[in-house]
């Protein structure tokens, strides 16, 4: 286990870190699922637009990679101009 002082504050620090982005992580994958299920176009591009900044958001921050951010922002785009009316 740790001694210093300061190693015991960086356990701390990322455990605190840790659930946090766990959080948003979650929180992104039930966005993504929920704009998934929709099946009415205008709803699902409404939704998409928050869905978007959030992945985006979570890419800066390095919760997801950027790449991975935008790979889903594609798929969810081809999903969402799939869709009928």
């Amino acid at each position: 286990m740790a001694n210093h002082k300061s190693a015991l504050k960086r356990i701390r620090q990322s455990r605190a870190r840790n659930l946090r982005n766990r959080y948003y992580a979650k929180t992104m994958r039930n966005a993504v699922r929920k704009v998934r299920k929709m099946t009415d176009k205008a709803e699902a591009a409404e939704a998409f637009k928050k869905v978007s900044s959030m992945l985006d958001k979570l890419g800066r921050k390095h919760i997801i990679s950027k790449n991975k951010a935008g790979n889903l922002k594609s798929k969810l785009a081809l999903y969402i101009n799939k869709l009928e009316g």
